[in-house]
């Protein structure tokens, strides 16, 4: 009975580990010599330090689509591991 809302989490912190930013950006900005540097930061760094915007466009454009192929990969298979009551 818990596999459905086990399932809606485990989407919602797929999306979650990939939107990582406020703690290596308060922390370290990035760290020393870009040790914590995540995607997320280095997307916000070519757009608001470098002002590179179509790069960073492109950059956020990747992000969603490893992001849906990650959600369409669970959809495929929650037929093998999720059990709803009807």
């Amino acid at each position: 009975m818990l596999t459905p809302t086990i399932f809606f989490n485990l989407i919602l912190q797929i999306i979650n580990g990939f939107r990582v930013f406020t703690e290596s950006y308060v922390i370290t900005d990035g760290g020393p010599l870009d040790s914590t540097l995540s995607y997320v930061l280095y997307l916000y760094r070519r757009a608001f330090t470098y002002f590179d915007m179509g790069y960073s466009c492109a950059l956020a454009w990747v992000l969603v689509a490893i992001i849906a192929v990650f959600t369409v990969i669970l959809f495929k298979t929650q037929n093998n591991w999720v059990h709803y009551e009807s």
